[in-house]
């Protein structure tokens, strides 16, 4: 008779539940194989669901490559609230039907996995683009103008097999360039390719935080990426505003003045 250790290890090799190989673990009766089974049915439908979860946040990009669109992006920023530091914005653009197991918006990815999926997308992408604004430019011409601005420069950043897409899916923003665009409204939520560049952008923009934390201490970068968190604001109180604050955000203007 099979061990438990042989009896998972054959389990794991079943990979749908309609598999009729079922019916002869499912005779045996110990505990442990019982035990065994439903884990790997767990599994299984487990993979069915993101697998149908990842289907329905390509309905967007299925939509255009119907339409005749064939070089489809992917543009989402990350930092528009935070009180320092730059907003980051990513352009992706990803095979067609490419799916990436748990790809999600990046508020919605665990923080230890930001980085395993943040290289998948990186692996997988047929280009990436990176576009920034900093603080600066931030105060000169407002957040919302900012971020418009690096999205612009994600397009024309994009390095990869091709550099020039054809549709644009953009997380609820319109911008003034000549490639036909749809404006999806939580796209990082809605559309993979969205969510791909969301995670990009994440990524970027915390590995900045971080750096910056190294030259300005006290702040807490590291872990807020410049957001008004207790620490943050506490660094604020007693060290006051860094270069790389906004200073057309409360409280930095008040403190300014």
């Amino acid at each position: 008779m099979a061990t438990i250790k042989e009896v998972k290890e054959a389990l794991a090799t079943i990979t749908q539940l309609s598999d009729p190989a079922w019916a002869d673990f499912e005779a045996d009766s110990r505990a442990g194989v019982q035990t065994a089974i439903r884990q790997r049915k767990k599994a299984i439908q487990a993979d069915i669901d993101e697998d149908l979860r990842l289907e329905e946040m390509l309905r967007y990009e299925k939509a255009a490559y119907q339409k005749g669109y064939q070089v489809i992006a992917g543009i989402d920023e990350v930092g528009r609230g935070p009180l320092a530091g730059p907003v980051v914005t990513a352009c992706v653009i990803l095979p067609n039907g490419c799916k990436i197991k748990g790809l999600n918006d990046s508020k919605k990815i665990p923080k230890s996995k930001h980085e395993e999926i943040y290289n998948q997308v990186m692996e997988a992408a047929l280009a990436v683009g990176i576009g920034m604004q900093d603080n600066t430019a931030i105060d000169q011409v407002n957040i919302y103008q900012a971020t418009k601005m690096a999205m612009l420069q994600a397009i024309d950043n994009l390095e990869g097999q091709v550099t020039k897409p054809d549709y644009l899916l953009i997380d609820a923003m319109q911008l003034e360039v000549d490639i036909a665009q749809e404006s999806i409204v939580k796209g990082d939520a809605n559309s993979l390719s969205i969510a791909a560049a969301s995670i990009v952008a994440k990524v970027t923009r915390d590995r900045i935080m971080a750096d910056f934390d190294l030259k300005y201490p006290g702040y807490d970068f590291a872990h807020n990426a410049g957001y008004g968190t207790k620490a943050h604001l506490q660094g604020l109180d007693k060290f006051g505003p860094t270069p790389i604050h906004r200073k057309t955000f409360e409280p930095i203007k008040s403190m300014l003045m």
